[in-house]
């Protein structure tokens, strides 16, 4: 194919109004709470603007840079080091939060190294399999080797513990070595030998197992594991068709925690109503399209690898985020990509942007 001058304005378009828009919910979402914490309204939405600018920048370098660059062992290596050591670092220079051992604090700021796990994921799993798609019948040369570094950032986010980014993580591997061409087999086989290790963690780890039975019985839970779902189920239903209006929304006056991060969806739902959800889904498809399609239209296997794991990384969360908002699945602490409040997701998110922008630059 002849070689595009510029990127996709399409999906650059969509990536911009999504991050826009996040600015604008967060700082409708979280107003109230940050003059009550901090004094001032916009001590949050002014931390993610940083982050966002920064992501932004990110993006205009990243999608200038040939995506054939990172086809290099070098590269991929590096990075794969880098992202074990945070990972591993995070056990002993990170605060812990919330019973959980996630980030690292710098100058006012926190570093998620579980959100650049996914990229680094895709990144190798690109580099792998663009040579062994004619050998994905064998176990030992191409599919364990495949999975093992992928299984060993897993391990290290389910150490945190994180189990929504290690489940998308995991998603993003398996759909990757399906479209290497892996037999459906293996993809049961794998879900034979998950289910007893996912029973453990569900339903013998006290915290997870309060999730699943408030998510099973919410009502029976109502001041516990299952007060924020119905919270978020409130804010919902509350804002009908067209919603209560921009800054109208009530669940987020201390009724609905943290209603900036995970669960800024349901604010979306409260105060832009069903119309409002569905441009937001909207938009999310329309990245979707953009992206699957440059995966595949490419010529170049790793390109097309590329392209389908950073495009299905953010599907796959943005589907898991509102799902639990609207109690489709357990509660799990994964953010809306590019809307919710959290500086490493949408930095890392927007990098990721500017690789398949500039992979773009190859389909007609």
């Amino acid at each position: 194919m002849a070689k595009r001058v510029g990127v996709d304005k399409w999906l650059f378009g969509t990536v911009i109004l999504l991050v826009l828009f996040g600015l604008v919910m967060i700082f409708s979402a979280s107003a109230v709470m940050a003059r009550a914490t901090t004094s001032s309204p916009y001590t949050f939405v002014a931390k993610q603007a940083v982050f966002a600018a920064g992501g932004v920048l990110a993006l205009f370098v990243l999608m200038r840079v040939d995506y054939r660059k990172y086809n290099n062992p070098k590269v991929i290596f590096t990075l794969m080091a880098a992202t074990g050591l945070l990972l591993t670092a995070v056990f002993f220079l990170g605060a812990k939060i919330n019973g959980a051992h996630r980030w690292i604090g710098f100058g006012g700021f926190t570093l998620q190294p579980s959100e650049m796990a996914k990229p680094v994921i895709i990144l190798f799993l690109a580099w792998f399999l663009q040579t062994r798609m004619h050998a994905m019948d064998d176990i030992k040369g191409t599919i364990l080797r495949a999975v093992l570094p992928p299984l060993l950032f897993v391990g290290l986010i389910l150490k945190e513990p994180d189990l929504g980014t290690a489940l998308v993580c995991i998603a993003v591997m398996m759909s990757m070595l399906y479209l290497a061409g892996m037999q459906m087999k293996w993809l049961f086989v794998a879900v034979a030998v998950a289910i007893p290790p996912a029973y453990w963690m569900l339903f013998h780890v006290a915290f997870r197992r309060a999730r699943m039975m408030a998510f099973l019985h919410p009502e029976q839970y109502a001041k516990g594991a299952g007060f924020q779902s119905l919270q978020s189920l409130i804010a919902v239903s509350t804002g009908g068709l067209r919603g209560l209006g921009l800054m109208e929304g009530r669940q987020k006056l201390f009724y609905l925690p943290e209603p900036h991060t995970d669960y800024i969806f349901a604010n979306i739902c409260e105060e832009l109503g069903l119309i409002g959800a569905l441009c937001i889904l909207a938009l999310f498809c329309l990245l979707g399209y953009r992206g699957l399609r440059a995966a595949f239209l490419s010529t170049d296997p790793f390109a097309r690898f590329l392209a389908f794991g950073l495009t299905i990384a953010i599907l796959f969360q943005a589907f898991f985020n509102m799902s639990v908002v609207i109690s489709l699945v357990p509660a799990k602490g994964l953010p809306l990509p590019f809307i919710s409040s959290g500086g490493t997701s949408v930095l890392v998110t927007l990098a990721c942007m500017g690789v398949l922008l500039n992979v773009t630059r190859e389909i007609d």
